[in-house]
């Protein structure tokens, strides 16, 4: 019954989405995205190393509009972040911040649409796919940097009220998951006592910065992506990795109950990534979906044999839009787009305590 009731709450959000938010004057001043490979939109092309995940090469970017072209985003087109700022009026996600410093554009944008700090494979822990990606540590301080020099140049009250008013989109824990690997019930709580207490300070540091109005993904059903269910002979779901990801995420929400009334002005929508994406598992016809289990763009079983990321050389669908899961891990334009919508003006059930929408209207 439970997943029925969930399907149902996707429904209302994929008819919401058939009338999506066009870009039009946006409703805050700017977004500053963190988080990791689902918000990427290009940092990681600009880091160094051979191991660093990059969506650099086809078919990443087939769907992109002027495209084809691979823009650094893990997916045929958008991301999640991209219809986020479309709901908020922007054209897309703000651009990548490595890409900004190497155009020299980076106070421009900051100013006008944002920045965005995201990284593939980048966690809560700075032990996370330690060397290759910027973890949550080090967007930290990339936004306090930027914020000084939108300070020298636009004076400290203007940013602040900019800030203020600014939409900040968090997505950060699934790597966590992927990477760890705790024996015992105690080492589990160890665990989510560290990254919980990362994360709330993470988010009590940007407030301390000026940030007020904080959209938050949750962590979701890591167990069911086709890289984890490849593992299993019958192709199901890992339920002991969604007990992980569930647990963690629970806390994650008491977290930020607890935050909400030490910080005055603060104000999130914490996404509920589990009730989202176990809708499309359960019936993804309903939602249009013909595949919820395997990649688009992939090798072998489930599309998922051949590793992580999409290659040049894979096997890709006819259909993406009938696709849930892009590559092995990461969701396909129309997943995003959907998840998207029902995030920003879907069912109450899928967000808490206000939805996307209302934080974004909320003013300072």
């Amino acid at each position: 019954m439970k997943g029925v009731v969930l399907v149902g709450l996707l429904v209302v959000a994929l008819a919401v989405a058939t009338s999506a938010v066009r870009p039009g004057k946006p409703v805050v001043p700017a977004v500053f995205v963190l988080g990791d490979s689902t918000l990427d939109v290009g940092n990681n092309n600009h880091l160094p190393g051979k191991d660093v995940p990059r969506a650099n090469v086809p078919f990443y970017g087939v769907d992109f509009p002027g495209g084809p072209m691979p823009t650094g985003r893990f997916s045929n087109g958008y991301n999640i972040a991209d219809f986020i700022a479309k709901n908020l009026g922007f054209e897309r996600s703000p651009l990548a911040y490595l890409v900004l410093k190497s155009r020299n554009y980076l106070i421009p944008s900051a100013l006008t649409r944002g920045v965005s700090y995201a990284s593939a494979g980048a966690g809560i822990l700075d032990s996370t796919n330690a060397g290759n990606n910027i973890p949550l540590s080090k967007q930290l301080i990339y936004f306090a940097s930027t914020k000084s020099e939108m300070e020298a140049a636009w004076g400290t009250h203007k940013v602040s009220t900019l800030l203020a008013n600014s939409f900040f989109l968090l997505g950060f824990g699934s790597n966590d998951m992927f990477q760890t690997n705790p024996k015992t019930p105690a080492d589990v709580a160890a665990l989510y006592a560290v990254l919980v207490s990362n994360y709330s300070a993470a988010i009590t540091d940007l407030y301390g910065m000026g940030a007020r109005k904080f959209g938050i993904i949750n962590v979701g059903p890591v167990g069911c992506v086709p890289g984890v269910r490849v593992l299993n002979a019958t192709g199901a779901c890992n339920d002991a990795m969604n007990r992980y990801a569930a647990g963690f995420a629970a806390l994650v929400k008491s977290a930020l109950a607890d935050l909400a009334p030490k910080l005055p002005g603060f104000a999130y929508s914490l996404a509920d990534s589990f009730a989202a994406t176990q809708a499309s598992f359960s019936n993804p016809q309903v939602l249009g979906f013909v595949s919820s289990d395997s990649a688009c763009c992939g090798t072998g079983r489930l599309g998922a044999e051949g590793g992580t990321l999409c290659k040049r050389n894979d096997t890709l669908c006819a259909d993406r839009d009938a696709y849930v899961f892009w590559d092995s891990v990461h969701s396909t334009q129309r997943a995003a787009e959907l998840g998207a919508q029902g995030l920003f003006d879907g069912p109450a059930e899928l967000t808490t305590p206000i939805n996307f929408k209302q934080l974004a209207y909320k003013r300072y």
